[in-house]
């Protein structure tokens, strides 16, 4: 039977309550917190959070059979693990995800290093995760707000360099794993189809755009991206 592990990134709450509806749905899932987020000392790279959620999961005894389902940074843990370790690695479910480093607004990084200090920038902050999470449920929504607050920005900055250091385009082609790609058409920030891009390289992928989907797909729409999930799982 695979074995489900969620994944997050800086956005969506910044940890794993992004996936609370996704728990609910598959109860035998898992779901790690990545440190440097609620506790811990961050990773330096994807490579090494790689590692430490293989770590995590083998300390579980969940060394084979994996499906990785992730968004942004996690995506790309997902993906990294998948190339590094494709034995243990049945599945890969990615989305907001590129394999080269990402097109970034001027001002991305800066925004995250000036709220740090200026109680009204920390605002701006916090509105533009307000922002982004547009079509995440109210009452989730505030919920992964205050889990924003008390990782805050650094964090976030730092997933962000990670995320635009993180390169595997090629080794695409030699991705092993099954391999499904969800892209939200409503994302606020309108990024290239860096998910094509991987569908393109990958022989057998399968590319699927939500139109009622932003940023976060799976905290979005669960009601849509589950079913696709269950899918996907169940043709492993």
């Amino acid at each position: 039977m695979p074995q489900i592990v969620f994944i997050h990134g800086p956005g969506a709450g910044a940890c794993a309550d992004a996936f609370h509806l996704q728990r609910r749905s598959f109860p035998k899932s898992v779901a790690p917190n990545l440190p440097g987020h609620l506790e811990g000392t961050r990773c330096a790279d994807v490579a090494r959070y790689a590692e430490w959620v293989r770590g995590w999961l083998w300390a579980q005894d969940l060394k084979k059979d994996l499906v990785l389902v992730g968004y942004t940074l996690g995506a790309s843990i997902a993906l990294q693990y998948g190339l590094d370790y494709p034995e243990e690695v049945k599945g890969l479910v990615l989305m907001t995800v590129a394999a080269r480093p990402k097109v970034r607004a001027a001002g991305t990084y800066e925004m995250r290093l000036r709220a740090l200090e200026d109680p009204k920038v920390y605002e701006e902050w916090l509105a533009f995760q307000r922002k982004a999470m547009h079509l995440v449920a109210p009452g989730l929504r505030e919920t992964l707000m205050e889990r924003h607050r008390q990782v805050g920005p650094l964090s976030q900055y730092h997933d962000l360099m990670a995320i635009d250091a993180f390169d595997v385009r090629e080794r695409l082609a030699t991705l092993k794993p099954r391999l499904l790609l969800l892209r939200g058409l409503r994302d606020h920030g309108n990024p290239p189809e860096y998910e094509k891009e991987i569908h393109e390289a990958v022989p057998g992928s399968k590319y699927v755009k939500l139109p009622d989907a932003g940023h976060f797909p799976l905290t979005e729409i669960p009601d849509t991206v589950n079913p696709l999930i269950e899918e996907f799982v169940a043709t492993l």
